[in-house]
């Protein structure tokens, strides 16, 4: 039992959190808001693994780099994490995006 992909998603959430942070793009900007839009991403990414894995479609893949800790059945521990990061990373790039589009449109 290893956590070193667990440690890598949330260092990877941390560095989201710093480019969040330094250029106020998403929980910097309105923190209540942004909760609730990861939070709904991730029911939704949640909800679309259950559904795949009541089909038989996904299944839990073994490595010694994962916990081994799952919180339904075929659905591990680190997934949650990665399908919050998932939904972090798009909202601060669509947020990015339009930071920078507005700045791009204000030198013109």
């Amino acid at each position: 039992m290893s956590i070193i992909y667990l440690l890598v998603l949330l260092a990877s959430i941390g560095c989201m959190m710093l480019l969040d942070h330094r250029f106020r793009l998403f929980f910097w900007r309105d923190a209540r808001r942004a909760a609730l839009v990861v939070l709904a991403g991730l029911v939704f990414f949640v909800l679309w693994d259950l559904f795949g894995i009541g089909l038989g479609i996904f299944y839990r893949g073994e490595t010694e780099f994962m916990t081994g800790i799952v919180v339904a059945p075929e659905l591990p521990l680190e997934e949650l994490f990665f399908l919050a990061f998932l939904s972090y990373l798009t909202m601060v790039l669509i947020t990015g995006a339009d930071v920078l589009l507005r700045a791009r449109r204000s030198t013109r």
